[in-house]
Protein backbone atom coordinates (compact mmCIF):
# COMPACT_ATOMS: atom_id res chain seq x y z
CA UNK A 1 0.00 0.00 0.00
CA UNK A 2 1.09 3.04 -1.49
CA UNK A 3 0.86 6.97 -0.15
CA UNK A 4 -1.27 7.28 -3.47
CA UNK A 5 -3.25 4.40 -2.13
CA UNK A 6 -3.20 5.72 1.39
CA UNK A 7 -4.55 9.36 0.11
CA UNK A 8 -7.81 7.71 -1.20
CA UNK A 9 -8.68 7.76 2.64
CA UNK A 10 -7.51 11.24 3.18
CA UNK A 11 -11.10 12.70 4.61
CA UNK A 12 -10.77 9.68 7.25
CA UNK A 13 -7.19 10.54 8.06
CA UNK A 14 -8.22 13.93 8.74
CA UNK A 15 -10.74 13.44 10.73
CA UNK A 16 -9.18 10.88 12.85
CA UNK A 17 -6.19 13.42 12.76
CA UNK A 18 -8.45 16.20 14.19
CA UNK A 19 -9.84 13.80 17.10
CA UNK A 20 -6.54 12.92 18.27
CA UNK A 21 -5.21 16.66 18.24
CA UNK A 22 -8.40 17.03 20.25
CA UNK A 23 -7.56 14.53 22.54
CA UNK A 24 -3.85 16.14 23.29
CA UNK A 25 -5.10 19.71 23.77
CA UNK A 26 -7.89 18.12 26.47
CA UNK A 27 -4.74 16.07 28.50
CA UNK A 28 -1.95 18.62 28.06
CA UNK A 29 -4.36 22.02 28.60
CA UNK A 30 -4.72 23.57 32.16
CA UNK A 31 -8.27 24.31 33.42
CA UNK A 32 -8.06 28.11 33.04
CA UNK A 33 -7.23 27.13 29.43
CA UNK A 34 -9.87 24.96 28.31
CA UNK A 35 -12.05 27.23 26.52
CA UNK A 36 -9.79 27.63 24.07
CA UNK A 37 -10.79 23.50 22.76
CA UNK A 38 -13.51 25.41 21.42
CA UNK A 39 -12.02 27.87 18.90
CA UNK A 40 -9.14 25.25 18.44
CA UNK A 41 -11.91 22.66 17.51
CA UNK A 42 -13.34 25.34 14.90
CA UNK A 43 -10.61 25.79 13.15
CA UNK A 44 -9.06 22.05 13.06
CA UNK A 45 -12.63 21.32 11.63
CA UNK A 46 -12.94 24.21 9.33
CA UNK A 47 -9.67 23.45 7.77
CA UNK A 48 -10.81 19.67 7.80
CA UNK A 49 -13.92 21.37 5.86
CA UNK A 50 -12.02 23.37 3.19
CA UNK A 51 -10.07 19.96 2.21
CA UNK A 52 -13.11 17.75 2.14
CA UNK A 53 -13.91 19.61 -0.79
CA UNK A 54 -10.72 19.29 -2.94
CA UNK A 55 -10.89 16.44 -5.78
CA UNK A 56 -9.71 13.36 -5.24
CA UNK A 57 -9.58 10.08 -6.94
CA UNK A 58 -11.62 7.42 -7.16
CA UNK A 59 -10.42 3.58 -6.04
CA UNK A 60 -10.81 0.60 -3.74
CA UNK A 61 -8.64 -0.39 -0.25
CA UNK A 62 -8.78 -3.10 1.73
CA UNK A 63 -9.66 -6.15 -0.60
CA UNK A 64 -12.71 -3.18 -1.84
CA UNK A 65 -14.58 -3.07 1.85
CA UNK A 66 -13.58 0.76 1.39
CA UNK A 67 -14.41 2.92 -1.98
CA UNK A 68 -14.61 6.57 -2.69
CA UNK A 69 -15.72 8.09 -5.88
CA UNK A 70 -16.68 11.51 -6.94
CA UNK A 71 -19.84 11.68 -5.61
CA UNK A 72 -19.46 9.91 -2.23
CA UNK A 73 -16.39 12.27 -2.16
CA UNK A 74 -18.49 15.43 -2.25
CA UNK A 75 -21.45 14.12 -0.19
CA UNK A 76 -18.77 13.50 2.67
CA UNK A 77 -17.91 17.29 2.37
CA UNK A 78 -21.56 18.41 2.40
CA UNK A 79 -21.93 16.80 5.18
CA UNK A 80 -19.06 18.38 6.88
CA UNK A 81 -19.89 21.80 6.04
CA UNK A 82 -23.50 20.62 7.40
CA UNK A 83 -21.79 20.04 10.86
CA UNK A 84 -19.31 22.81 10.81
CA UNK A 85 -22.31 25.41 10.51
CA UNK A 86 -24.10 22.97 13.83
CA UNK A 87 -20.89 23.52 15.65
CA UNK A 88 -20.87 27.14 14.91
CA UNK A 89 -24.24 27.69 16.36
CA UNK A 90 -23.23 25.43 19.54
CA UNK A 91 -20.45 27.64 20.67
CA UNK A 92 -22.65 29.73 23.00
CA UNK A 93 -24.16 26.47 24.41
CA UNK A 94 -21.06 24.80 24.89
CA UNK A 95 -19.60 28.24 26.87
CA UNK A 96 -22.89 28.10 28.83
CA UNK A 97 -23.98 24.42 29.75
CA UNK A 98 -20.70 22.03 29.03
CA UNK A 99 -17.21 24.51 29.61
CA UNK A 100 -18.70 24.52 33.59
CA UNK A 101 -18.38 21.20 33.56
CA UNK A 102 -15.29 20.59 31.31
CA UNK A 103 -17.10 18.31 28.91
CA UNK A 104 -16.36 20.35 25.69
CA UNK A 105 -13.29 18.59 24.49
CA UNK A 106 -15.27 15.09 24.58
CA UNK A 107 -18.20 17.19 23.16
CA UNK A 108 -15.97 17.68 19.79
CA UNK A 109 -14.50 14.12 19.75
CA UNK A 110 -18.03 12.29 20.21
CA UNK A 111 -19.53 14.10 17.17
CA UNK A 112 -16.56 14.03 15.03
CA UNK A 113 -16.13 9.89 15.82
CA UNK A 114 -19.97 9.72 14.64
CA UNK A 115 -19.29 11.82 11.67
CA UNK A 116 -15.86 9.68 10.63
CA UNK A 117 -18.46 6.89 11.47
CA UNK A 118 -20.68 8.02 8.73
CA UNK A 119 -17.94 8.50 6.49
CA UNK A 120 -16.45 5.06 6.69
CA UNK A 121 -20.38 3.66 6.21
CA UNK A 122 -21.13 5.73 3.37
CA UNK A 123 -17.66 4.40 1.96
CA UNK A 124 -18.32 0.98 2.38
CA UNK A 125 -17.66 -2.10 0.39
CA UNK A 126 -19.48 -4.51 1.84
CA UNK A 127 -21.48 -4.88 4.91
CA UNK A 128 -18.36 -5.50 7.48
CA UNK A 129 -17.27 -1.92 7.17
CA UNK A 130 -20.76 -0.81 7.00
CA UNK A 131 -21.91 -2.23 10.01
CA UNK A 132 -18.66 -0.84 11.60
CA UNK A 133 -19.51 2.53 10.06
CA UNK A 134 -22.93 2.08 11.58
CA UNK A 135 -21.93 1.43 15.16
CA UNK A 136 -19.25 4.20 15.17
CA UNK A 137 -21.57 7.20 13.91
CA UNK A 138 -24.74 5.74 16.38
CA UNK A 139 -22.93 5.35 19.66
CA UNK A 140 -21.06 8.88 20.43
CA UNK A 141 -24.59 10.41 19.31
CA UNK A 142 -25.97 7.85 22.07
CA UNK A 143 -24.15 9.68 24.46
CA UNK A 144 -24.22 13.06 23.34
CA UNK A 145 -28.52 12.47 23.34
CA UNK A 146 -28.17 11.84 26.92
CA UNK A 147 -25.32 14.69 27.31
CA UNK A 148 -27.15 17.47 29.30
CA UNK A 149 -27.21 14.57 32.35
CA UNK A 150 -28.68 17.35 34.84
CA UNK A 151 -32.10 17.09 32.62
CA UNK A 152 -34.11 14.15 33.21
CA UNK A 153 -35.80 14.58 29.85
CA UNK A 154 -32.28 14.39 28.26
CA UNK A 155 -31.42 11.52 29.94
CA UNK A 156 -34.35 9.44 29.37
CA UNK A 157 -33.65 10.85 25.36
CA UNK A 158 -30.45 8.89 25.81
CA UNK A 159 -31.84 5.77 27.23
CA UNK A 160 -34.74 5.45 24.76
CA UNK A 161 -32.31 5.75 21.84
CA UNK A 162 -29.80 3.10 22.96
CA UNK A 163 -32.59 0.69 23.72
CA UNK A 164 -34.34 1.22 20.08
CA UNK A 165 -30.83 1.28 17.96
CA UNK A 166 -29.66 -1.78 20.10
CA UNK A 167 -33.35 -3.40 18.56
CA UNK A 168 -33.00 -2.17 15.14
CA UNK A 169 -29.38 -2.93 14.77
CA UNK A 170 -30.10 -6.61 15.38
CA UNK A 171 -32.63 -7.02 13.11
CA UNK A 172 -30.10 -5.30 10.55
CA UNK A 173 -27.29 -7.53 11.64
CA UNK A 174 -29.99 -10.97 11.28
CA UNK A 175 -30.24 -9.58 7.91
CA UNK A 176 -27.26 -9.64 7.04
CA UNK A 177 -26.93 -13.04 8.42
CA UNK A 178 -29.44 -13.80 5.86
CA UNK A 179 -27.73 -12.34 2.96
CA UNK A 180 -24.32 -13.88 3.67
CA UNK A 181 -26.06 -17.23 3.56
CA UNK A 182 -27.83 -17.07 0.12
CA UNK A 183 -24.58 -15.17 -1.48
CA UNK A 184 -21.67 -16.62 0.03
CA UNK A 185 -20.19 -13.05 0.61
CA UNK A 186 -20.62 -9.67 2.66
CA UNK A 187 -19.14 -7.95 -0.25
CA UNK A 188 -21.70 -5.76 -2.44
CA UNK A 189 -20.44 -6.42 -5.93
CA UNK A 190 -20.28 -10.31 -5.37
CA UNK A 191 -24.18 -9.92 -3.36
CA UNK A 192 -25.45 -8.24 -6.56
CA UNK A 193 -23.90 -11.52 -9.06
CA UNK A 194 -25.00 -13.98 -6.57
CA UNK A 195 -28.77 -15.07 -6.45
CA UNK A 196 -28.87 -18.50 -5.06
CA UNK A 197 -32.21 -18.32 -2.82
CA UNK A 198 -34.17 -15.19 -3.78
CA UNK A 199 -36.68 -15.83 -1.11
CA UNK A 200 -34.23 -15.25 1.77
CA UNK A 201 -32.36 -12.38 0.36
CA UNK A 202 -35.69 -10.67 -0.02
CA UNK A 203 -36.44 -11.10 3.96
CA UNK A 204 -32.68 -10.50 4.25
CA UNK A 205 -33.21 -6.93 2.29
CA UNK A 206 -36.44 -6.31 4.29
CA UNK A 207 -34.37 -6.57 7.69
CA UNK A 208 -31.80 -4.40 6.26
CA UNK A 209 -34.03 -2.08 5.23
CA UNK A 210 -35.64 -2.00 8.51
CA UNK A 211 -32.44 -1.00 10.48
CA UNK A 212 -31.32 1.70 8.33
CA UNK A 213 -35.12 2.82 8.30
CA UNK A 214 -34.61 3.28 11.83
CA UNK A 215 -32.01 5.78 11.50
CA UNK A 216 -34.02 7.74 8.48
CA UNK A 217 -36.82 7.46 10.52
CA UNK A 218 -39.27 6.24 8.38
CA UNK A 219 -42.92 4.93 9.66
CA UNK A 220 -42.94 2.64 11.05
CA UNK A 221 -40.11 3.10 12.72
CA UNK A 222 -39.89 6.39 13.64
CA UNK A 223 -41.27 6.16 17.07
CA UNK A 224 -38.16 7.26 18.77
CA UNK A 225 -37.78 10.11 16.93
CA UNK A 226 -39.97 12.75 18.96
CA UNK A 227 -39.09 11.86 22.10
CA UNK A 228 -35.16 12.03 21.61
CA UNK A 229 -35.55 14.76 19.19
CA UNK A 230 -37.27 17.14 21.86
CA UNK A 231 -35.09 15.57 25.30
CA UNK A 232 -31.55 15.64 23.49
CA UNK A 233 -29.67 18.83 23.15
CA UNK A 234 -30.97 21.13 20.03
CA UNK A 235 -27.94 20.54 18.70
CA UNK A 236 -27.86 16.92 18.70
CA UNK A 237 -31.44 16.83 17.36
CA UNK A 238 -30.06 18.99 14.82
CA UNK A 239 -27.22 16.45 14.12
CA UNK A 240 -29.66 13.95 13.82
CA UNK A 241 -31.81 15.69 11.49
CA UNK A 242 -29.88 15.89 9.07
CA UNK A 243 -25.82 15.02 9.28
CA UNK A 244 -27.52 11.08 10.31
CA UNK A 245 -30.38 11.02 8.44
CA UNK A 246 -28.64 12.13 4.99
CA UNK A 247 -25.43 9.74 5.88
CA UNK A 248 -28.58 6.74 6.27
CA UNK A 249 -30.20 7.82 3.03
CA UNK A 250 -27.07 7.88 1.18
CA UNK A 251 -26.38 4.14 2.19
CA UNK A 252 -29.97 3.38 1.42
CA UNK A 253 -29.98 4.67 -2.26
CA UNK A 254 -26.77 2.79 -3.04
CA UNK A 255 -27.74 -0.42 -1.57
CA UNK A 256 -30.95 -0.53 -3.34
CA UNK A 257 -29.77 1.02 -6.60
CA UNK A 258 -26.74 -1.27 -6.88
CA UNK A 259 -26.39 -4.41 -4.33
CA UNK A 260 -30.38 -5.55 -4.81
CA UNK A 261 -31.69 -3.66 -7.98
CA UNK A 262 -32.36 -7.74 -8.97
CA UNK A 263 -35.09 -7.21 -6.27
CA UNK A 264 -36.13 -3.63 -8.16
CA UNK A 265 -39.86 -4.94 -8.41
CA UNK A 266 -40.15 -6.46 -4.39
CA UNK A 267 -38.57 -3.30 -3.21
CA UNK A 268 -40.56 -0.62 -5.42
CA UNK A 269 -43.44 -1.86 -3.42
CA UNK A 270 -42.09 -1.86 -0.25
CA UNK A 271 -40.74 1.58 -0.85
CA UNK A 272 -44.25 2.35 -2.29
CA UNK A 273 -46.01 1.76 1.06
CA UNK A 274 -43.30 3.20 3.43
CA UNK A 275 -43.30 6.23 1.11
CA UNK A 276 -47.12 6.77 1.83
CA UNK A 277 -46.95 6.27 5.41
CA UNK A 278 -43.97 8.52 5.90
CA UNK A 279 -45.62 11.12 4.53
CA UNK A 280 -49.22 10.83 5.88
CA UNK A 281 -48.04 10.02 9.54
CA UNK A 282 -45.22 12.73 9.58
CA UNK A 283 -47.55 15.42 8.43
CA UNK A 284 -51.08 14.18 10.45
CA UNK A 285 -48.59 14.50 13.50
CA UNK A 286 -46.85 17.67 13.24
CA UNK A 287 -50.28 18.96 12.85
CA UNK A 288 -50.59 18.09 16.38
CA UNK A 289 -47.20 19.47 18.01
CA UNK A 290 -46.88 22.58 20.21
CA UNK A 291 -43.29 22.07 21.15
CA UNK A 292 -41.05 23.33 18.29
CA UNK A 293 -38.39 20.32 18.73
CA UNK A 294 -41.38 17.45 18.54
CA UNK A 295 -42.93 19.77 15.14
CA UNK A 296 -39.54 19.52 13.35
CA UNK A 297 -39.05 15.73 14.47
CA UNK A 298 -42.42 15.12 12.91
CA UNK A 299 -41.34 17.59 10.05
CA UNK A 300 -38.21 15.71 9.46
CA UNK A 301 -40.06 12.03 9.35
CA UNK A 302 -42.55 13.86 6.61
CA UNK A 303 -39.35 14.84 4.09
CA UNK A 304 -38.10 11.46 4.69
CA UNK A 305 -41.21 10.21 2.93
CA UNK A 306 -40.73 12.76 0.15
CA UNK A 307 -37.04 11.23 -0.41
CA UNK A 308 -38.53 8.12 -1.29
CA UNK A 309 -40.16 9.15 -4.14
CA UNK A 310 -37.28 9.58 -5.82
CA UNK A 311 -35.86 5.96 -4.55
CA UNK A 312 -38.31 4.99 -6.51
CA UNK A 313 -36.76 6.00 -10.00
CA UNK A 314 -33.71 3.91 -9.55
CA UNK A 315 -31.81 6.07 -12.40
CA UNK A 316 -29.66 8.74 -12.70
CA UNK A 317 -32.53 11.14 -12.21
CA UNK A 318 -32.89 9.83 -8.50
CA UNK A 319 -29.99 10.19 -7.30
CA UNK A 320 -29.38 13.69 -8.69
CA UNK A 321 -32.48 14.28 -7.12
CA UNK A 322 -31.66 12.91 -4.12
CA UNK A 323 -28.64 14.53 -3.28
CA UNK A 324 -29.81 17.98 -4.28
CA UNK A 325 -33.18 17.43 -1.96
CA UNK A 326 -29.89 16.76 0.65
CA UNK A 327 -27.79 19.71 0.51
CA UNK A 328 -31.01 21.48 0.19
CA UNK A 329 -32.68 20.50 3.42
CA UNK A 330 -29.36 20.55 5.70
CA UNK A 331 -29.72 24.38 5.00
CA UNK A 332 -33.29 24.61 5.56
CA UNK A 333 -33.43 22.04 8.49
CA UNK A 334 -30.38 23.47 10.14
CA UNK A 335 -31.30 27.40 10.29
CA UNK A 336 -34.74 26.15 11.32
CA UNK A 337 -33.41 24.46 14.34
CA UNK A 338 -30.96 27.24 15.06
CA UNK A 339 -33.47 29.71 15.65
CA UNK A 340 -35.42 27.04 18.20
CA UNK A 341 -31.74 26.86 19.51
CA UNK A 342 -31.01 30.50 20.03
CA UNK A 343 -34.58 31.14 21.97
CA UNK A 344 -34.80 28.54 24.13
CA UNK A 345 -31.17 28.50 25.15
CA UNK A 346 -31.52 32.48 25.87
CA UNK A 347 -35.36 32.34 27.20
CA UNK A 348 -35.90 28.27 27.59
CA UNK A 349 -38.90 28.61 25.98
CA UNK A 350 -39.67 25.95 23.08
CA UNK A 351 -43.48 26.09 21.85
CA UNK A 352 -44.75 27.19 19.12
CA UNK A 353 -47.12 30.16 21.03
CA UNK A 354 -44.07 31.14 22.78
CA UNK A 355 -43.54 32.58 19.45
CA UNK A 356 -46.01 35.50 19.41
CA UNK A 357 -44.90 38.54 18.25
CA UNK A 358 -41.30 37.02 17.57
CA UNK A 359 -41.23 39.15 14.70
CA UNK A 360 -41.78 42.40 16.42
CA UNK A 361 -38.92 42.17 18.77
CA UNK A 362 -36.83 39.55 17.28
CA UNK A 363 -37.25 40.45 13.22
CA UNK A 364 -34.13 38.97 11.88
CA UNK A 365 -34.65 35.34 13.91
CA UNK A 366 -38.20 35.66 12.59
CA UNK A 367 -36.85 35.96 9.31
CA UNK A 368 -34.26 33.07 9.29
CA UNK A 369 -37.62 31.44 10.69
CA UNK A 370 -39.47 31.79 8.02
CA UNK A 371 -37.12 31.52 5.24
CA UNK A 372 -36.18 28.04 6.40
CA UNK A 373 -39.58 26.78 6.78
CA UNK A 374 -40.73 28.01 3.42
CA UNK A 375 -37.64 26.18 1.74
CA UNK A 376 -39.22 22.87 3.92
CA UNK A 377 -42.70 23.48 2.56
CA UNK A 378 -41.61 23.97 -0.88
CA UNK A 379 -42.72 27.27 -1.37
CA UNK A 380 -40.94 29.35 -4.84
CA UNK A 381 -38.78 31.10 -4.66
CA UNK A 382 -36.71 29.16 -1.92
CA UNK A 383 -34.57 26.52 -2.85
CA UNK A 384 -37.10 24.06 -1.31
CA UNK A 385 -39.15 24.09 -3.90
CA UNK A 386 -36.49 23.48 -6.37
CA UNK A 387 -35.41 20.38 -4.27
CA UNK A 388 -39.22 19.11 -3.93
CA UNK A 389 -39.70 19.78 -8.00
CA UNK A 390 -36.84 17.21 -8.85
CA UNK A 391 -38.39 14.48 -6.22
CA UNK A 392 -41.23 14.63 -8.11
CA UNK A 393 -39.69 14.34 -11.67
CA UNK A 394 -37.89 11.43 -10.76
CA UNK A 395 -41.03 9.89 -9.31
CA UNK A 396 -42.70 10.89 -12.69
CA UNK A 397 -39.74 9.40 -15.16
CA UNK A 398 -41.13 5.88 -13.90
CA UNK A 399 -44.88 6.53 -13.94
CA UNK A 400 -45.18 7.23 -10.35
CA UNK A 401 -48.09 9.27 -10.96
CA UNK A 402 -50.92 8.17 -8.40
CA UNK A 403 -47.99 8.42 -5.95
CA UNK A 404 -47.06 12.09 -7.00
CA UNK A 405 -50.84 13.60 -6.58
CA UNK A 406 -50.68 11.68 -2.71
CA UNK A 407 -47.52 13.92 -2.29
CA UNK A 408 -48.59 16.84 -3.16
CA UNK A 409 -52.05 16.38 -1.01
CA UNK A 410 -49.32 15.73 1.73
CA UNK A 411 -47.32 19.09 0.88
CA UNK A 412 -50.88 21.23 0.82
CA UNK A 413 -51.04 19.53 4.90
CA UNK A 414 -47.19 20.81 5.15
CA UNK A 415 -48.12 23.84 4.19
CA UNK A 416 -50.62 24.37 6.56
CA UNK A 417 -48.54 23.56 9.91
CA UNK A 418 -45.58 25.16 8.54
CA UNK A 419 -46.81 28.23 8.42
CA UNK A 420 -48.09 27.94 12.34
CA UNK A 421 -44.71 28.88 13.70
CA UNK A 422 -45.27 32.29 11.13
CA UNK A 423 -48.10 33.43 11.59
CA UNK A 424 -47.66 33.10 15.82
CA UNK A 425 -44.10 35.24 15.01
CA UNK A 426 -45.80 37.45 12.72
CA UNK A 427 -49.56 38.17 13.12
CA UNK A 428 -50.32 37.41 16.42
CA UNK A 429 -49.45 39.38 19.47
CA UNK A 430 -48.53 38.58 23.11
CA UNK A 431 -48.05 40.72 26.36
CA UNK A 432 -45.02 38.87 27.16
CA UNK A 433 -43.41 38.45 23.90
CA UNK A 434 -39.78 37.08 23.74
CA UNK A 435 -37.84 40.05 24.28
CA UNK A 436 -34.93 41.31 22.44
CA UNK A 437 -31.83 39.71 22.55
CA UNK A 438 -28.63 39.76 20.54
CA UNK A 439 -27.36 36.24 18.85
CA UNK A 440 -23.70 35.38 19.55
CA UNK A 441 -21.45 36.07 16.57
CA UNK A 442 -20.94 32.51 16.12
CA UNK A 443 -24.44 31.89 15.61
CA UNK A 444 -25.00 35.35 13.49
CA UNK A 445 -22.82 33.70 11.07
CA UNK A 446 -24.38 30.38 10.72
CA UNK A 447 -28.00 32.04 9.88
CA UNK A 448 -26.17 34.38 7.44
CA UNK A 449 -24.41 30.90 5.89
CA UNK A 450 -27.95 28.84 5.56
CA UNK A 451 -29.48 32.22 5.01
CA UNK A 452 -27.17 32.46 1.39
CA UNK A 453 -27.54 28.90 0.42
CA UNK A 454 -31.20 28.71 0.61
CA UNK A 455 -31.73 31.69 -1.64
CA UNK A 456 -28.65 30.95 -3.98
CA UNK A 457 -29.04 27.23 -4.18
CA UNK A 458 -32.61 27.80 -5.63
CA UNK A 459 -31.79 30.18 -8.19
CA UNK A 460 -27.68 29.31 -9.20
CA UNK A 461 -28.63 26.04 -11.46
CA UNK A 462 -24.80 25.16 -11.46
CA UNK A 463 -24.79 23.22 -8.21
CA UNK A 464 -27.85 20.78 -9.62
CA UNK A 465 -25.14 20.76 -13.04
CA UNK A 466 -21.88 20.12 -10.71
CA UNK A 467 -24.34 16.98 -9.14
CA UNK A 468 -25.41 15.98 -12.18
CA UNK A 469 -21.81 15.75 -13.53
CA UNK A 470 -20.46 13.30 -10.46
CA UNK A 471 -24.24 10.93 -9.82
CA UNK A 472 -23.01 7.49 -11.83
CA UNK A 473 -23.38 5.54 -9.05
CA UNK A 474 -24.43 2.40 -11.10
Amino acid sequence: MNLDSLMLMRDEWFLTAVIMLLLIAEVLLSAKNKKYIIQLALILFGAYTISAFLPNDTGALFGSSYKTYPLVHYFKAILAFGVFIILLQSVNWLKEKLLPYDFTAEFFILIFSSLLGLNFMMSAGDFLMFYIGLELSTMPIIALTAFEFWNHRSVEAGVKYILLASISSAILLFGVSLVYATAGSINFDVIKNALQLPLLEIIGLIMIFIGIGFKISLVPFHFWAADVYEGAPTVISNYLSVISKGGAVYVLMTLLFVTFTAFQKEWNWIMYGTAILTMVVGNLFALRQQNMKRFLAFSSIAQAGFILLAMLSNNELGVKAIIYFLLIYIFSNVAAFGVVHVISLKTGKENIDDYNGLYRTNPKLSLVLMIALFSLAGIPPVAGFFAKFFLYAAAASKGYYVLIFIAVLNVTVSLYYYLLPVRAAFLRVSDHPIPFFKSDNYSRLAFIITMIGLLVLGLYSGVFEFISGISNIF
